[in-house]
């Protein structure tokens, strides 16, 4: 194939039609290989921190003496003038001491970067979210005859993606408990099969990929819990329609919020297949197609991921963020990592600096269906169809993002 081509997320009707292509956005989680790990647009930064800071509350007396043989009591009740006769003289000089008192003082801070953060009443929300994606996987393809990526039986390869992201959440709070949030995607990738015995297929592709609209409801907030409710719909393009629904509870433990988390997604595809694709000129100048199919014959698919979390306070502008999510993504489960450190100066703005890595993934060992576009010997006809199976092996999968947030 030609090498002027790039990787992207592919829904193709592949019984009876013309592969669709589309570029991928990991909004929707279903049709990209590229951020299976992330969340949904909405993401963990979606409610209020309310972090404590006090100082000791004490009472220290002073005694007075200017006479011999005084003594003082500290009487029961703390709040009551202390006294101090003489020795035998019920008709002494009553001396009162000076009392200095340091009183408890709250203060109360929104961390931006918290997981249950969103806007109170007629406050605005918004996190520029910039990242990075590595995706890849080994690939051993067993070509039927009369379709050779490289003239031989099996050829080996590997699946490369790069994928730099810009996403934007804006929302704003209806109530103090109830805010609605709006989402946009630019994604620009590049996309490689990088074959050991064959020239290359690449491809580059960009665009504005996921749109998305949700409401987020904190129905708890108390001294030592904390939960929400969220429900989204998102719009990838050319791939999918989706509706995310997710439960996050936590409990406040001095400094740290530990928490859990359960999203469900209902994807509804455009086409009936879905994948990793690349599409251009073969050698001959004819439009070709590879396509390596995660799932075929299907028009919807349901994923569910559950996880736990930690987010503390490690000082009054600094904060720290672990999580851990195990998923089922209809072809693979995952189970991945991600740690954050935020930096927040005052209470409008903060910066979040974040990673995450996949862990463990089934997709190695897997048999997947590779497709591809096939000519008849004088390029008057071609067909797409089913031309080999792709084993899968030592996926990877990184993501390094910085998160700019304010509120106002």
């Amino acid at each position: 194939m030609k090498k002027s081509m790039s990787w992207f997320v592919l829904v193709a009707a592949v019984v009876g039609a013309t592969p669709v292509m589309a570029a991928t956005n990991s909004g929707a989680r279903a049709a990209s290989s590229a951020d299976l790990t992330g969340m949904p647009a909405v993401r963990e930064r979606t409610q209020v921190n309310y972090e404590k800071y006090e100082t000791r509350t004490s009472t220290k007396t002073y005694d007075q003496k200017d006479a011999k043989n005084l003594y003082y009591t500290q009487p029961a009740n703390r709040s009551a003038v202390y006294r101090q006769y003489a020795d035998g003289n019920a008709n002494a000089t009553v001396r009162t001491t000076r009392s200095e008192t340091l009183r408890t003082e709250l203060k109360r801070k929104y961390f931006l970067a918290h997981p249950f953060f969103q806007p109170l009443t007629g406050k605005f929300g918004s996190v520029t979210d910039l990242s990075y994606t590595m995706n890849s996987y080994d690939m051993a393809v067993s070509a039927y005859e009369g379709f050779g990526l490289s003239g031989e039986s099996v050829a080996n390869g590997k699946w490369d993606m790069g994928q730099f992201s810009i996403k934007e959440d804006f929302s704003y709070g209806i109530t103090d408990k109830l805010a609605v949030l709006a989402t946009l995607k630019y994604d620009i990738s590049d996309y490689k099969f990088d074959w050991e015995s064959s020239a290359d297929d690449t491809m580059d592709d960009s665009g504005l990929n996921l749109a998305g609209l949700g409401l987020q409801w904190r129905f708890a907030d108390t001294t030592d819990w904390i939960a929400m409710l969220a429900g989204y719909y998102q719009y990838q393009h050319d791939v999918s329609n989706n509706v995310v629904l997710e439960l996050k509870g936590g409990y406040k433990v001095a400094s740290s919020t530990i928490y859990g988390l359960l999203r469900g997604w209902y994807v509804d595809f455009d086409g009936n297949s879905y994948g990793n694709g690349i599409e251009g000129k073969n050698d001959d100048g004819n439009d070709s197609t590879l396509f390596l199919a995660y799932n075929t014959d299907v028009d919807s698919v349901f994923y569910v991921e559950g996880g736990l979390g930690v987010f503390s306070v490690l000082a009054e502008d600094w904060t720290l963020n672990f999580e851990a999510l195990y998923g089922t993504y209809d072809w693979h489960d995952q189970l991945s990592l991600k740690a954050a450190i935020g930096w927040q100066p005052n209470d409008w703005f903060a910066l979040n600096l974040y990673g995450k890595m996949a862990v463990y993934d089934s997709a190695d060992d897997q048999d997947l269906q590779f497709w591809g576009t096939v000519y008849s010997e004088d390029n008057s006809t071609s067909t797409f169809r089913r031309v080999g199976t792709a084993k899968i092996d030592n996926y990877s999968e990184a993501t390094v993002g910085l998160q700019a947030i304010f509120t106002f």
